[in-house]
């Protein structure tokens, strides 16, 4: 098979490392890369020994695909022209600025069966890949996405920088549709929120509960599953999981596992195992560019569709408007 031209639209830190990893993919062809910083794209050009173009629009019309890592606020204008230009496209998260701009990328996209992936990198971290073999149904969810104060990333609350990652697992995880959301948060240190914590709860009676910070002392990124008979824990820093589970003392299945324990009830008796998945050793972003060159190759509905980018997108966004329109606690009086 042919290998899918492909270019790389903003090129600041996230875009070179988008363009290191598809120069080392097979399948892709780096045609070029494009920034606004020509003195930034002509250096990331010849650091990976590609082209760097002066106008957008040629290289445009040079490739097949583009993977577009410009700031939030630009992605809809170059995805769109991307879009109209009949390319496919990888864009980082979150897909846009509101859920309506998500909405008319996909309007562009379907009738010319154009591929658009989000990139949600965290859906393919070790820790989430190898528990895949498990059957999750969570009912409650606890996670904790915590981060030293960067100013990349800033431009935008918390909620779209850091708690989108938890919220897209979460709904790929929970097969309902989402009933009730609660929010509050504050600015502390930037014109937009920078702590948040969101209470979502689902029509199928599950619950998830999510912090997100950047001003935290140190980094935490977990994440705890409990459903009936089990507990998962997962790590995305380490990209480590654990799972316990309730079997039957009898499950031939559960042999290789560490047994911590039986519990003895009137009806039944029941053994708590512990079990650590061998943590797969992958590089995720290059992981989910070579997904997305497989779905332009083969036709492939991507991994993380716009439609899953823009779930989590109207889901970021009540959050937002629900600590915005949040009401003091409680107020002074004479």
């Amino acid at each position: 098979m042919e290998k899918l031209n492909i270019g790389v639209i903003g090129v600041g830190h996230l875009g070179a490392l988008h363009t290191k990893m598809l120069t080392n993919i097979e399948s892709a062809n780096v045609v070029g890369v494009y920034d606004q910083n020509l003195e930034r794209s002509k250096k990331i050009a010849e650091e990976f020994q590609t082209k760097s173009f002066e106008d957008i629009n040629e290289l445009l019309d040079s490739v097949d695909a583009v993977s577009i890592a410009v700031s939030t606020k630009s992605h809809f204008d170059i995805a769109i022209k991307a879009l109209t230009a009949g390319k496919h496209i990888f864009i980082e998260k979150p897909i846009t600025e509101t859920s309506q701009q998500a909405e008319k990328l996909i309007q562009i996209a379907k009738p010319k069966n154009l591929k658009i992936q989000v990139g949600h990198i965290e859906r393919f971290n070790s820790a989430l890949l190898s528990i895949d073999h498990i059957q999750l149904n969570p009912l409650f969810i606890e996670s904790h996405r915590l981060a030293q104060f960067n100013p990349r990333g800033a431009d935008v609350a918390v909620v779209h920088d850091l708690m989108i990652h938890d919220i897209d697992i979460i709904l790929s995880l929970v097969k309902s549709p989402v009933e009730n959301i609660w929010a509050n948060g504050l600015a502390v240190v930037t014109d937009t929120i920078d702590i948040a914590n969101a209470r979502l709860q689902f029509k199928n009676g599950c619950v998830a509960n999510v912090t997100a910070s950047r001003i935290s002392k140190s980094r935490m990124r977990k994440m705890r599953l409990f459903q009936k008979n089990a507990y998962v824990s997962i790590d995305f820093i380490e990209g480590t999981s654990e799972v316990f589970r309730l079997v039957d003392p009898s499950d031939e299945n559960s042999q290789s596992t560490m047994m911590l324990g039986m519990i003895e009830s009137a009806n039944s008796n029941k053994k708590i195992i512990y079990d650590r998945p061998v943590r797969k050793e992958i590089n995720a972003l290059k992981y989910e560019l070579e997904l997305f060159i497989d779905a332009v190759q083969n036709d492939k509905t991507p991994q993380v569709t716009a439609e899953d980018g823009m779930r989590a997108l109207e889901v970021a966004q009540t959050i937002v408007e629900k600590i915005s329109n949040q009401q003091p606690f409680f107020k002074l009086t004479d």
